[in-house]
């Protein structure tokens, strides 16, 4: 599979500063006090729990994030008769929407597992012959499918280092570095709910992707 480029997406903003000169998360949250917040956090969860690092770009993971639960919302909607109706995006059904969203989000994890050298299972097909495939699965194996590839992936953003946030991921168009693939992965997933066309709108989308011409249909 293709995955689909980011390269005209807008990427989203890292910590501002407000009129104080005090830097602050895009939320608005001091960054101290952000801070002070997930060492807490961490010490409550304690050694087993994963999060991400301190040099991870939360605002894009934050929108990656949302949108795939955005997505799932919008997929649970239909019924399993529907996945087979026609999409929004013109040649496509609901059936091959899902497949590759699903698949665009094993393709990233697999890269980024390659990429920072960690030891992985045998790696599965995400091109165009597995995407062909995936479409015809029956409705709840495609279910799975995206909701296991979204789990695979979230599972190795939190296990990256910081240093491994600007690791070189090769084969990924329109990654270029591990920090691209949260922006690379909120565009799939927002343009996915939009593309499965039963009740998404563009007046949906965060901010970031609402004036982007390849949301569109």
């Amino acid at each position: 599979m293709t995955v689909p480029s980011a390269a005209d997406t807008p990427a989203a903003g890292g910590p501002a500063a407000g009129s104080s000169g005090e830097e602050r998360h895009p939320s608005g949250i001091p960054a101290d006090v952000l801070g002070a917040a997930r060492a807490a956090l961490r010490e409550r969860q304690g050694q087993g729990a994963r999060y991400d690092a301190d040099a991870a770009p939360a605002a894009d993971l934050a929108l990656a994030r949302l949108g795939t639960a955005y997505l799932a919302r919008k997929l649970n909607e239909l019924p399993d008769a529907a996945l087979s109706q026609p999409s929004a995006r013109p040649g496509w059904s609901r059936r091959r929407v899902i497949a590759d969203v699903a698949l665009q989000g094993r393709a990233i994890a697999q890269a980024l597992e390659i990429a920072t050298a960690r030891p992985t299972h045998e790696h599965a097909a995400t091109g165009p012959e597995a995407l062909d495939l995936a479409e015809t699965l029956p409705a709840q194996a495609l279910r799975n499918l995206v909701a296991h590839a979204a789990v695979h992936l979230n599972v190795v953003w939190r296990d990256l280092t910081d240093a491994e946030w600007d690791v070189t991921v090769p084969g990924l168009e329109g990654a270029g570095t591990a920090r691209r693939t949260a922006a690379l992965r909120a565009r799939a997933v927002w343009r996915g709910a939009l593309d499965l066309g039963n009740g998404a709108r563009p007046g949906d989308l965060p901010p970031e992707f609402r004036d982007d011409a390849g949301m569109q249909h």
